[in-house]
């Protein structure tokens, strides 16, 4: 699905491709400024980097729209906004971060980044990935096919709430990949 595109009402065409050290900035802006972290959840994305490093050793895919800036930025050559993003982290398999811009939810492209995410692990041989869900999101996850199979225990002062835990099937035929 690499390069592949999609609806999004308000943006236009939407593609999903690799992350480049290059996005590193946008994506770890797009971390700290979710909504879905405020209030007792704020401290867990404070100061939050996703670093070059991490893009180069991890599986970083970012949803953008060609042909509209972000708010408050200037287009860069090809005028992108960054949408949303995941890191699959192979071994062991598990979706590390799943993060859609507030200005694009609820457009699908959470959905076409679960969609890739299956796509993608299935090239790397995977047959499932596991997700431990921020509370508030473990909706979406069990709306795209995600099975609970636990809790994650609190483990103060770094993370102060359980956390489902989850696993999405790859193998599906009918996720859209």
């Amino acid at each position: 699905m690499r390069g592949g595109t999609g609806g999004g009402r308000r943006f236009g065409a939407v593609t999903v491709r690799r992350a480049t050290p290059r996005d590193a900035r946008r994506l770890s802006r797009l971390v700290r400024t979710s909504r879905a972290y405020e209030g007792p959840y704020a401290s867990m994305v404070e100061g939050y980097r996703v670093g070059p490093d991490y893009i180069e050793t991890h599986r970083v895919f970012v949803a953008e729209a060609a042909g509209v800036p972000e708010a408050g930025r200037a287009a860069d050559g090809a005028g992108r906004r960054v949408l949303g993003f995941y890191a699959l982290v192979l071994d062991p398999p598990e979706l590390d971060l799943l993060f859609v811009a507030d200005e694009a939810q609820g457009l699908g492209v959470g959905r076409r980044l679960v969609a890739h995410l299956r796509a993608e692990a299935r090239r790397a041989g995977l047959d499932r990935v596991r997700v431990v869900s921020h509370p508030p999101a473990e909706g979406f996850y069990r709306s795209v096919g995600a099975r609970p199979v636990g809790v994650v225990r609190a483990r103060p002062p770094a993370v102060r709430w359980d956390r489902p835990e989850l696993v999405i099937e790859v193998a599906e035929a009918s996720d859209g990949a």
